[in-house]
């Protein structure tokens, strides 16, 4: 049976002794079965432990009472996916998309995966992710590439694509994901979902890594409904008093609906060199049209960015990064990490990495602070919330976004070394060019640890989807879902699964 509802109708469908837990597995099971050979959604899953625990929680709710049954966790038996990348669960495995760490065994249960649990989530397995996230395709050379659903010749995105493919399939009816440059935005809007990217110290970190990317990496979902994702933040934000960045808990009990107008920017195209897709104008034309309708006051934002400079210190705290996880990845195995052990691009950015002086690192955060504060004070005083296109076009057909002279860069990529350190860079932005022009507008966001949604409220005259992107202000996920709550409401986000199979 495919999930064609929300994940909240399923966990009240148990509470009202509709469903039980073993079935919704079951089903959840038999259709990753029938479905992910089209769409390689899935890479791991851990069966046995699912039917496990879906028998405890239907013995352990047999004899509750109807008050008790009210009482259990918003989501108590609702089966789910965790993303193939972070999200790590004690005693079962993950690659991050690698050949280097495929099957690895985790060792420890992330808090983020401990409070999904707490959430009454039975976990089946992990969804399929590009190498170690890097891209906003999933396209990993040793798992294979994802299907979009929509159309099985596009890709869903990255790096939550995997996620994203099983959710608009109907595997499942919620599935995690993680955003560190638009990672869920970007699939979200590709496949038609609702992606929430939360503020910076929203959600859970740690034991294993405290600040992913320098806390750029926030764990979080895919949804099909405003209610979903307003219940799925209740239950994960936290006030972490152990974690680098701590965000003040959201007060509101219930998403109640905007009652003021808001003061929205909006930008289109951002440089001459990124030219505005004719489909994302006209998502923007629509969507501004329609907020101007309710009342809301749209005007034409100049943000103080430069968005190339801000994309390629990106690329140099991305690099820096790498450089740090293969070092842990060398001091765990006993080896160094070699050409082969990775893809061409990761192995770029690992030893560019290296070249980048510690000054230089500290020099990039401190831009990102100055950014953060930036746009701050814009929030404070000229706007609500931003809106932008979720991605600059619809989902790539595979290769669409594959550099054209690829043998070229992989010989430049192999012999990286050979290159000072703002030629390894031209070297990855070149990489990435192609993926930088259909989605320029998520990573900001990321640096400067604001909170930002992709809302499916766009499609092409041949169905593909377009999310709008809203930003807002640094802990303001209930405006944002006020917003998302206000286009659900007039019936303008279309969340429907796809049959694969019909």
């Amino acid at each position: 049976m495919l999930f064609t509802e929300d994940a909240t109708y399923y966990a009240q469908q148990i509470k009202a002794r509709k469903y039980t837990v073993t079935q919704l597995v079951e089903w959840a099971l038999e259709n990753i079965e029938a479905l992910n050979p089209k769409l390689n959604a899935v890479i791991y899953l851990q069966d046995q432990y699912a039917r496990t625990k879906a028998k405890e929680y239907d013995a352990y709710i047999a004899n509750l009472s109807d008050d008790e049954m009210a009482d259990l966790p918003d989501f108590f038996g609702v089966p789910t996916l965790l993303k193939d990348l972070g999200q790590n669960q004690a005693g079962f495995l993950s690659s991050s998309g690698s050949k280097l760490t495929l099957d690895s065994l985790m060792q420890k249960t992330d808090h983020l995966v401990e409070d999904i649990i707490k959430a009454g989530f039975v976990i089946l397995g992990r969804t399929n992710v590009p190498e170690f996230g890097f891209k906003g395709i999933s396209d990993a050379k040793i798992t294979g590439a994802v299907n979009s659903p929509i159309d099985l010749s596009r890709n869903p995105g990255g790096s939550s694509g995997g996620a994203a493919a099983a959710l608009k399939a109907g595997i499942v009816p919620l599935a995690l994901g993680s955003d560190g440059g638009g990672s869920i935005r970007m699939p979200a809007s590709y496949s038609g979902l609702i992606g929430l990217k939360p503020s910076r110290g929203r959600v859970a970190v740690g034991p294993v890594t405290y600040r992913s990317w320098q806390g750029a990496a926030v764990n979080f979902a895919l949804t099909k409904s405003v209610r979903d994702t307003w219940t799925l933040l209740q239950n994960l934000q936290v006030q972490q008093m152990d974690a680098p960045f701590i965000m003040p808990t959201i007060e509101e009990t219930e998403l109640k609906a905007l009652d003021r107008p808001l003061k929205i920017g909006y930008i289109g195209q951002l440089n001459a060199d990124w030219p505005l897709h004719e489909e994302a104008q006209a998502l923007l034309d629509q969507t501004i049209a329609q907020l101007r309708d309710w009342g809301h006051e749209v005007f034409e934002y100049q943000e103080p960015f430069d968005r190339a400079e801000n994309m390629r210190n990106y690329f140099e705290m991305n690099s820096v990064e790498t450089a740090a996880t293969m070092d842990n990845i060398e001091r765990a195995s006993g080896r160094p990490v070699v050409f082969d052990d990775v893809e061409p691009l990761t192995w770029a950015i690992y030893r560019a990495g290296l070249k980048i002086p510690s000054y230089r690192y500290s020099q990039l955060l401190y831009e990102w602070d100055q950014w953060a504060a930036a746009s701050q004070a814009d929030f404070a005083s000229k706007m609500d919330l931003i809106l932008t296109p979720a991605t600059n076009g619809p989902a790539p057909l595979h290769g669409e976004l594959v550099p054209d002279d690829l043998e070229t860069l992989v010989e430049k990529e192999k012999h990286i070394d050979d290159y000072d350190k703002d030629a390894q860079q031209d070297i990855i932005w070149h990489h990435f060019e192609k993926g930088i022009v259909r989605s320029p507008y998520t990573s900001l966001v990321n640096m400067v640890g604001q909170p930002a949604i992709s809302l499916p409220v766009y499609k092409t005259a041949d169905g593909l989807p377009i999310g709008a992107q809203f930003v807002a202000a640094k802990g303001n996920e209930y405006l944002l879902l006020q917003v998302a709550k206000q286009f659900e409401e007039a019936n303008l986000l279309d969340t429907s699964i796809v049959d694969v199979e019909a």
